[in-house]
């Protein structure tokens, strides 16, 4: 699978995340111990592994999971709570299925690329092909939330500058090279990663 190297690189190192620890004790002695199992209460399950997990991907998604091992492929590329995420040409879905229920289960942001609309070249089969997409993801709403589409394409604007903490792309660069793209892209991807930690702490704190 091949990725854009903003992947790993960019994400450790403009993605800032902060944790914050809360602890509190009693000052009251118990009257009796109580059961183990009203003591402790089970542990809730990674918001990933759930999103991985979900019975909203498809028995043929989740087929590919042995091959792709999306969990251990995001934890490794980055990916953490919270953050706004950015999957470039997301095709039919595959990673969106999961990238798109994962930001919306903590808190954080999910856009995709899609069809250029500004481009007046472009054909009716894109338009309709971005039209799909976008319905299919607003039916699943409750599980996926607010799924932002963002013009791209050989004409397009570049997107949107120092917003997101996370971008992938899978199964793509070959595309670009063959059609020059390449350096277009790369650079388009590079504006819209977050690069100033101190903006970054800032946007979490307010």
């Amino acid at each position: 699978m091949k990725h854009s190297s903003l992947l790993r690189g960019a994400t450790s190192a403009f993605a800032v995340v902060l944790f914050a620890a809360l602890s509190a004790c009693s000052k009251q002695e118990p009257a009796a111990q109580p059961p183990a199992a009203a003591k402790t209460a089970p542990a809730a399950e990674d918001p990933l592994a759930a999103a991985v997990n979900s019975d909203s991907r498809s028995a043929e998604d989740k087929s590919r999971d042995q091959y792709r091992h999306p969990q251990e492929a995001l934890a490794f590329w980055g990916l953490q709570p919270g953050m706004t995420i950015l999957e470039v040409q997301p095709g039919a879905g595959w990673w969106t299925e999961i990238l798109a229920p994962y930001a919306h289960a903590t808190g954080g942001k999910y856009y995709a690329t899609a069809a250029d609309l500004d481009n007046p070249e472009l054909s009716e089969g894109a338009r309709k092909g971005r039209a799909d997409f976008e319905a299919r993801l607003a039916a699943k709403s409750a599980t996926h939330g607010q799924v932002q589409l963002v013009n791209f394409g050989p004409k397009s604007k570049p997107l949107p500058q120092n917003t997101f903490d996370f971008a992938l792309s899978a199964r793509s660069v070959h595309g670009w090279m063959g059609n020059g793209l390449t350096e277009k892209v790369l650079k388009d991807l590079y504006g819209a990663i977050w690069r100033s930690e101190e903006r970054r702490v800032g946007k979490e704190c307010r």
